[in-house]
């Protein structure tokens, strides 16, 4: 199984990325997949989280309103869509499949990182 996240980069305060996370090697359509980061010194958090559908989706409160967490099942990749990004936002962001939730425990695949810097 395998996950390659991918879009991170340098942005401005107030811009947007789009990040994306392609999996192979796994029935995709029978996994959740979230979204976590690691800011530089502190722990990995969650950031969001969508069923095996797309029906459900989860965010972590200071994403609400601003990320927006998708996939499409055909093309075997799940989005993460950041708006009005802010300097706090700035991470390593890793997808993760498994069971849809917020704790680290709930998912068995990771992928590798992809860094968001956001200047201000």
């Amino acid at each position: 199984v395998q996950l390659q996240a991918s879009g991170g980069g340098l942005v401005q305060a107030g811009g947007s990325l789009r990040l994306s996370c392609a999996a192979s090697g796994v029935t995709f359509e029978y996994i959740g997949v979230g979204w976590f980061r690691q800011a530089p010194g502190k722990e990995r958090e969650f950031v969001a989280a969508i069923s095996s559908t797309g029906v459900r989706t989860n965010y972590e409160d200071s994403v609400k309103g601003r990320f927006i967490i998708s996939r499409d099942n055909v093309q075997n990749t799940a989005y993460l869509e950041m708006n009005n990004l802010k300097p706090e936002d700035t991470a390593v962001y890793y997808c993760a499949g498994g069971s849809i939730g917020t704790l680290q425990e709930n998912y068995r695949f990771w992928g590798q990182g992809t860094l968001v810097t956001v200047s201000s």
